[in-house]
Protein backbone atom coordinates (compact mmCIF):
# COMPACT_ATOMS: atom_id res chain seq x y z
CA UNK A 1 0.00 0.00 0.00
CA UNK A 2 1.47 3.30 -0.73
CA UNK A 3 -0.40 6.51 -1.48
CA UNK A 4 -3.35 6.22 -3.25
CA UNK A 5 -3.19 2.79 -3.81
CA UNK A 6 -3.90 -0.35 -1.89
CA UNK A 7 -4.34 -4.16 -2.84
CA UNK A 8 -8.00 -5.46 -2.37
CA UNK A 9 -9.07 -9.05 -1.60
CA UNK A 10 -12.31 -10.38 -1.51
CA UNK A 11 -12.72 -13.99 -0.06
CA UNK A 12 -15.46 -16.05 -1.93
CA UNK A 13 -17.06 -18.54 0.34
CA UNK A 14 -19.59 -21.73 0.66
CA UNK A 15 -20.74 -21.42 4.60
CA UNK A 16 -22.15 -24.36 6.24
CA UNK A 17 -24.40 -24.59 9.18
CA UNK A 18 -21.11 -24.53 11.78
CA UNK A 19 -19.41 -21.39 12.69
CA UNK A 20 -16.40 -23.24 13.58
CA UNK A 21 -16.06 -24.80 10.05
CA UNK A 22 -16.33 -21.47 8.36
CA UNK A 23 -14.12 -19.41 11.08
CA UNK A 24 -11.54 -22.17 9.92
CA UNK A 25 -12.42 -21.70 5.91
CA UNK A 26 -12.26 -18.01 7.06
CA UNK A 27 -8.42 -18.55 8.37
CA UNK A 28 -7.77 -20.59 5.44
CA UNK A 29 -8.98 -17.48 2.81
CA UNK A 30 -7.01 -14.86 5.08
CA UNK A 31 -4.23 -16.44 4.85
CA UNK A 32 -4.34 -16.81 1.25
CA UNK A 33 -5.42 -13.11 0.70
CA UNK A 34 -2.12 -11.84 2.87
CA UNK A 35 0.02 -13.91 1.07
CA UNK A 36 -0.88 -12.18 -2.22
CA UNK A 37 -0.34 -8.71 -0.30
CA UNK A 38 -3.64 -7.89 -0.01
CA UNK A 39 -4.53 -4.25 2.42
CA UNK A 40 -7.65 -5.00 2.77
CA UNK A 41 -9.85 -8.22 2.88
CA UNK A 42 -13.47 -8.89 2.57
CA UNK A 43 -15.29 -11.72 3.34
CA UNK A 44 -19.17 -12.51 2.24
CA UNK A 45 -22.42 -12.12 3.74
CA UNK A 46 -23.15 -14.29 6.44
CA UNK A 47 -19.87 -15.59 6.56
CA UNK A 48 -20.24 -17.07 10.14
CA UNK A 49 -23.00 -19.59 9.38
CA UNK A 50 -26.14 -19.87 6.19
CA UNK A 51 -28.96 -21.33 8.78
CA UNK A 52 -32.24 -20.98 6.50
CA UNK A 53 -34.20 -22.00 9.31
CA UNK A 54 -35.05 -19.69 11.80
CA UNK A 55 -34.47 -22.11 15.27
CA UNK A 56 -31.95 -23.72 13.72
CA UNK A 57 -29.75 -19.77 13.67
CA UNK A 58 -31.25 -19.27 17.01
CA UNK A 59 -29.98 -21.92 18.21
CA UNK A 60 -26.02 -21.08 17.34
CA UNK A 61 -26.90 -17.48 17.52
CA UNK A 62 -24.58 -15.57 20.12
CA UNK A 63 -24.32 -11.93 21.65
CA UNK A 64 -21.64 -9.91 20.03
CA UNK A 65 -19.18 -9.88 22.73
CA UNK A 66 -19.49 -13.87 22.77
CA UNK A 67 -19.43 -14.40 19.01
CA UNK A 68 -17.25 -16.78 17.85
CA UNK A 69 -16.64 -15.08 13.73
CA UNK A 70 -15.91 -11.70 15.70
CA UNK A 71 -13.21 -12.79 18.19
CA UNK A 72 -11.69 -14.51 15.28
CA UNK A 73 -11.68 -11.06 12.75
CA UNK A 74 -10.27 -9.20 15.51
CA UNK A 75 -7.60 -11.55 15.90
CA UNK A 76 -7.08 -12.35 11.85
CA UNK A 77 -6.74 -8.57 11.54
CA UNK A 78 -3.88 -8.57 13.95
CA UNK A 79 -1.99 -11.58 13.02
CA UNK A 80 -1.75 -10.28 9.49
CA UNK A 81 -1.84 -6.46 9.67
CA UNK A 82 -4.92 -6.11 7.28
CA UNK A 83 -8.23 -4.38 7.69
CA UNK A 84 -10.50 -7.40 7.58
CA UNK A 85 -14.15 -6.77 6.55
CA UNK A 86 -16.42 -9.70 8.04
CA UNK A 87 -19.33 -8.88 5.20
CA UNK A 88 -21.88 -10.01 7.53
CA UNK A 89 -22.58 -12.45 9.90
CA UNK A 90 -25.79 -13.04 12.35
CA UNK A 91 -25.47 -11.52 15.94
CA UNK A 92 -28.57 -11.70 18.42
CA UNK A 93 -30.43 -8.52 18.21
CA UNK A 94 -33.56 -7.32 20.58
CA UNK A 95 -36.88 -8.63 20.95
CA UNK A 96 -35.39 -12.28 19.96
CA UNK A 97 -34.05 -11.12 16.78
CA UNK A 98 -31.06 -11.34 14.67
CA UNK A 99 -28.83 -8.72 13.26
CA UNK A 100 -27.43 -9.28 9.56
CA UNK A 101 -24.06 -7.14 10.85
CA UNK A 102 -21.10 -6.38 8.89
CA UNK A 103 -17.63 -6.05 10.86
CA UNK A 104 -14.47 -4.22 9.49
CA UNK A 105 -11.27 -4.02 11.84
CA UNK A 106 -8.15 -2.28 11.74
CA UNK A 107 -4.56 -3.67 11.34
CA UNK A 108 -4.14 -3.65 15.20
CA UNK A 109 -7.40 -5.92 15.74
CA UNK A 110 -9.83 -2.67 16.59
CA UNK A 111 -13.05 -2.64 15.73
CA UNK A 112 -13.31 0.67 13.01
CA UNK A 113 -17.44 -0.09 12.38
CA UNK A 114 -20.02 -1.91 12.00
CA UNK A 115 -23.28 -1.98 9.92
CA UNK A 116 -26.46 -3.56 10.10
CA UNK A 117 -28.45 -4.49 6.65
CA UNK A 118 -31.09 -2.34 5.98
CA UNK A 119 -32.91 -3.75 3.42
CA UNK A 120 -34.44 -6.96 4.22
CA UNK A 121 -35.10 -9.69 1.19
CA UNK A 122 -38.82 -10.79 1.28
CA UNK A 123 -39.44 -11.80 -1.92
CA UNK A 124 -41.51 -15.41 -3.75
CA UNK A 125 -39.13 -16.33 -6.32
CA UNK A 126 -40.77 -17.86 -9.93
CA UNK A 127 -38.61 -21.11 -8.83
CA UNK A 128 -40.15 -21.74 -5.85
CA UNK A 129 -37.90 -20.09 -3.49
CA UNK A 130 -39.47 -17.83 -0.95
CA UNK A 131 -37.54 -15.85 1.63
CA UNK A 132 -38.54 -13.76 4.32
CA UNK A 133 -36.12 -12.21 5.63
CA UNK A 134 -37.65 -9.61 8.17
CA UNK A 135 -39.38 -12.82 10.29
CA UNK A 136 -35.21 -13.51 11.22
CA UNK A 137 -33.55 -10.11 11.23
CA UNK A 138 -33.58 -6.74 12.58
CA UNK A 139 -33.29 -3.95 9.66
CA UNK A 140 -30.29 -1.37 9.85
CA UNK A 141 -31.53 2.09 10.04
CA UNK A 142 -28.19 3.64 9.66
CA UNK A 143 -25.82 4.41 6.31
CA UNK A 144 -22.14 3.62 7.57
CA UNK A 145 -18.71 4.99 5.79
CA UNK A 146 -15.31 4.28 7.24
CA UNK A 147 -12.66 6.61 6.76
CA UNK A 148 -9.90 4.27 6.03
CA UNK A 149 -6.23 5.51 5.24
CA UNK A 150 -6.17 3.96 2.14
CA UNK A 151 -9.68 4.65 1.09
CA UNK A 152 -13.65 5.72 2.36
CA UNK A 153 -15.22 2.89 2.33
CA UNK A 154 -19.65 2.81 2.35
CA UNK A 155 -21.01 -0.08 3.40
CA UNK A 156 -24.29 -2.60 2.00
CA UNK A 157 -24.91 -5.95 2.21
CA UNK A 158 -26.50 -7.76 -0.38
CA UNK A 159 -30.19 -6.90 -1.28
CA UNK A 160 -28.86 -3.28 -0.58
CA UNK A 161 -27.81 -3.59 -4.08
CA UNK A 162 -30.83 -2.65 -5.28
CA UNK A 163 -31.59 0.54 -3.31
CA UNK A 164 -29.43 3.08 -5.22
CA UNK A 165 -30.14 6.03 -2.81
CA UNK A 166 -28.10 4.29 -0.23
CA UNK A 167 -25.06 3.78 -2.29
CA UNK A 168 -25.41 7.73 -3.89
CA UNK A 169 -25.80 9.05 0.03
CA UNK A 170 -22.82 7.19 0.69
CA UNK A 171 -21.18 8.87 -2.66
CA UNK A 172 -22.19 11.75 -1.59
CA UNK A 173 -20.63 11.55 1.71
CA UNK A 174 -17.39 10.54 0.47
CA UNK A 175 -17.22 7.16 -0.62
CA UNK A 176 -14.79 6.10 -3.36
CA UNK A 177 -15.11 1.70 -1.99
CA UNK A 178 -18.65 1.06 -1.87
CA UNK A 179 -19.07 -2.39 -0.49
CA UNK A 180 -21.61 -5.23 -1.64
CA UNK A 181 -20.83 -8.53 0.16
CA UNK A 182 -23.59 -11.26 -0.67
CA UNK A 183 -25.08 -14.65 -0.93
CA UNK A 184 -26.90 -13.96 -4.05
CA UNK A 185 -29.08 -17.03 -5.06
CA UNK A 186 -28.38 -18.24 -7.85
CA UNK A 187 -31.91 -17.45 -9.73
CA UNK A 188 -31.06 -13.79 -9.04
CA UNK A 189 -27.28 -13.70 -9.71
CA UNK A 190 -27.80 -15.01 -12.74
CA UNK A 191 -29.76 -12.12 -14.42
CA UNK A 192 -29.10 -9.26 -12.29
CA UNK A 193 -25.26 -9.58 -10.28
CA UNK A 194 -23.17 -8.46 -12.73
CA UNK A 195 -25.42 -5.38 -14.12
CA UNK A 196 -26.56 -4.35 -10.71
CA UNK A 197 -23.24 -3.94 -9.49
CA UNK A 198 -21.51 -2.35 -12.14
CA UNK A 199 -24.37 0.26 -12.47
CA UNK A 200 -23.66 1.02 -8.87
CA UNK A 201 -19.83 1.45 -9.35
CA UNK A 202 -20.86 4.08 -12.65
CA UNK A 203 -23.34 5.79 -11.28
CA UNK A 204 -20.96 6.44 -7.89
CA UNK A 205 -18.38 7.38 -9.65
CA UNK A 206 -16.78 4.85 -7.10
CA UNK A 207 -14.66 0.95 -6.63
CA UNK A 208 -17.27 -1.67 -5.86
CA UNK A 209 -15.98 -4.74 -4.13
CA UNK A 210 -18.76 -7.36 -3.92
CA UNK A 211 -17.27 -11.15 -2.30
CA UNK A 212 -20.06 -13.54 -2.63
CA UNK A 213 -20.94 -17.29 -1.13
CA UNK A 214 -20.86 -19.51 -4.14
CA UNK A 215 -22.53 -22.95 -4.44
CA UNK A 216 -25.00 -25.60 -2.77
CA UNK A 217 -24.99 -25.09 0.64
CA UNK A 218 -25.57 -27.40 3.49
CA UNK A 219 -28.84 -25.66 4.52
CA UNK A 220 -30.24 -26.05 1.12
CA UNK A 221 -29.88 -22.80 -0.36
CA UNK A 222 -28.04 -22.45 -3.96
CA UNK A 223 -26.05 -19.49 -4.08
CA UNK A 224 -24.26 -17.70 -7.69
CA UNK A 225 -20.71 -16.78 -6.44
CA UNK A 226 -19.27 -14.69 -9.05
CA UNK A 227 -17.44 -12.46 -6.31
CA UNK A 228 -16.52 -9.15 -8.27
CA UNK A 229 -14.26 -5.72 -8.14
CA UNK A 230 -15.36 -3.12 -10.62
CA UNK A 231 -13.88 -0.02 -11.46
CA UNK A 232 -15.14 3.70 -11.19
CA UNK A 233 -16.13 3.35 -15.02
CA UNK A 234 -17.72 0.94 -14.94
CA UNK A 235 -15.17 -1.54 -15.55
CA UNK A 236 -14.36 -5.36 -13.74
CA UNK A 237 -11.11 -5.70 -12.98
CA UNK A 238 -11.38 -9.27 -10.63
CA UNK A 239 -13.72 -11.51 -10.70
CA UNK A 240 -14.33 -15.41 -9.56
CA UNK A 241 -15.95 -17.06 -12.15
CA UNK A 242 -17.88 -19.78 -10.74
CA UNK A 243 -18.81 -20.68 -7.60
CA UNK A 244 -16.28 -22.38 -5.76
CA UNK A 245 -14.19 -21.49 -3.07
CA UNK A 246 -11.73 -18.69 -4.52
CA UNK A 247 -9.70 -15.46 -3.43
CA UNK A 248 -9.40 -12.76 -5.87
CA UNK A 249 -7.20 -9.50 -5.64
CA UNK A 250 -6.86 -6.37 -7.72
CA UNK A 251 -4.81 -3.29 -7.25
CA UNK A 252 -7.31 -0.31 -6.22
CA UNK A 253 -5.92 3.44 -7.03
CA UNK A 254 -8.36 5.48 -5.52
CA UNK A 255 -7.48 8.70 -7.53
CA UNK A 256 -9.33 6.90 -10.21
CA UNK A 257 -12.87 7.78 -8.59
CA UNK A 258 -12.25 11.14 -8.75
CA UNK A 259 -10.75 11.25 -12.18
CA UNK A 260 -14.21 9.16 -13.31
CA UNK A 261 -16.62 11.81 -11.21
CA UNK A 262 -14.78 14.63 -12.96
CA UNK A 263 -15.53 13.21 -16.30
CA UNK A 264 -18.98 12.51 -15.34
CA UNK A 265 -19.95 15.10 -12.31
CA UNK A 266 -23.69 13.04 -11.87
CA UNK A 267 -23.40 13.40 -8.29
CA UNK A 268 -22.31 17.16 -8.48
CA UNK A 269 -24.83 18.30 -11.18
CA UNK A 270 -27.88 16.35 -9.35
CA UNK A 271 -31.04 18.45 -7.92
CA UNK A 272 -34.26 18.27 -5.72
CA UNK A 273 -37.18 18.06 -8.16
CA UNK A 274 -41.15 17.75 -7.62
CA UNK A 275 -43.28 15.39 -8.94
CA UNK A 276 -46.24 16.59 -11.58
CA UNK A 277 -49.21 14.22 -11.53
CA UNK A 278 -52.68 13.98 -13.04
CA UNK A 279 -52.04 17.68 -13.43
CA UNK A 280 -51.59 18.19 -9.15
CA UNK A 281 -47.94 19.24 -8.03
CA UNK A 282 -47.19 17.16 -4.80
CA UNK A 283 -43.96 16.80 -3.03
CA UNK A 284 -41.80 14.05 -4.21
CA UNK A 285 -40.18 11.93 -1.24
CA UNK A 286 -36.46 12.33 -1.95
CA UNK A 287 -34.13 10.45 0.53
CA UNK A 288 -30.54 11.95 -0.42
Amino acid sequence: MSGQTFRAAAIQMRSGMDPQSNIRDLRDGVKEAAGRGADYVQTPEMTGALVRDRAGLCAILKDEADDPVVAAASDLAHEYGIHLHIGSTAVAAAGGKAANRAYLFDPSGSLVAHYDKIHMFDVDLDNGESWRESTTYEPGNRAVLAQLPFADLGFGICYDVRFPELFQTLALSGADLLTVPAAFTRQTGQAHWHTLLRARAIENGAFIVAAAQGGQHEDGRETFGHSLMVDPWGRIIAEADHDEPAVITAEIDRSLSRSARGKVPNLKNRRDFGLTLSGAAVKAEVSV
